[in-house]
């Protein structure tokens, strides 16, 4: 055997230090991921003690709550839907469609005029618009009853479009505002050269340029309008006006409530809600962090 080869067996690979800095880096990521799984844990497990409840009955309910369901039943979910949800369901997609449709446009409009077009006194209407942001829905309910009731507009969904649609403008214009401010405006000017009108320039150019935030946008007003309980409550009495957060009160009852139904009927109340939000999470993030973090 050579000397070199003796050397080379003689010798034994040094196993790589970790430094101060990534130790650290290890210890940082352990604590972020223990966080963020506790955070999911916290999120999903309500979810699906909601979800697997709606399967039960009463009596297996109340004498273990925290078990899976001892027979799977769907029964639950019919009799839930069988009794009102489908109706509430209804009311709820037409009222949330149609505010976020009309709120977007408006916002989306009032936006690019407070950014792209030179208007007199501009911070001041500015100003006024966010203004809106100040006031609480619960002080104007007195003023607003009276108002819809001569209007003959209380007691229908019409009056739950025209409120969500009004409180949610000035919050709605602030978002979509922030993200035209940054848009440059030779896109504008090049369009003007090319013969294009204010409207044909908003609706083909500026608006897919901002759909991030639109999309961020449409999904906090879903949100809202989907989850509303106060203005939902005050100006709906009949059942074919009134909204799912209202609606599923109904299903309980002073002398005996059927608990996995009202369970059922909040699992499918939930259901669009969710799978709207994971189909566009990655525009709401990104619209977010371009408009706000501007």
């Amino acid at each position: 055997m050579s000397t070199e080869t003796a050397v080379l067996l003689t010798v034994r690979p040094q196993r790589p230090r970790i430094g101060r800095a990534g130790f650290l880096g290890i210890i940082g990521r352990v604590f972020a991921w223990s966080f963020l799984i506790g955070l999911a844990v916290i999120v999903i497990y309500p979810l699906l003690w909601m979800i697997f409840n709606g399967f039960k009955t009463n009596t297996e309910l109340f004498g273990n709550p925290f078990a899976l369901p001892q027979q799977w039943s769907w029964e639950n979910y019919a009799n839930a839907w069988n009794r009102g949800v489908s109706d509430f369901l209804t009311t709820s997609l037409l009222v949330t469609v149609v505010s976020t449709i009309t709120t977007v446009l408006v916002s989306a409009w009032a936006a690019y005029g407070l950014t792209r077009v030179r208007i007199p006194f501009s911070p001041l209407w500015s100003g006024i618009i966010l203004g809106g942001l100040m006031l609480a829905p619960a002080v104007a309910l007195v003023p607003l009853v009276k108002m819809f009731q001569a209007l003959g507009l209380y007691n229908t969904f019409w009056a739950l479009m025209v409120l969500y649609t009004a409180f949610r403008i000035p919050f709605t214009t602030f978002l979509i505002r922030s993200y035209m401010i940054d848009l440059p405006m030779e896109v504008d000017e090049a369009a003007q050269i090319d013969g294009a009108s204010r409207w044909t320039t908003f609706w083909r150019i500026i608006l897919p340029m901002c759909k991030p935030i639109l999309v961020s946008t449409v999904l906090l007003h879903v949100l809202f309008a989907w989850n509303e309980y106060l203005f939902a409550m005050v100006f709906t009495s009949s059942v074919g006006a009134q909204t799912l957060p209202v609606g599923l009160t109904s299903l309980m009852s002073k002398h005996g409530t059927d608990y996995p139904v009202v369970f059922a009927g909040m699992v499918i109340a939930a259901v669009p809600v969710v799978v709207l939000f994971l189909a566009c999470q990655r525009y709401f993030v990104k619209g977010l962090a371009d408009g706000v973090g501007k």
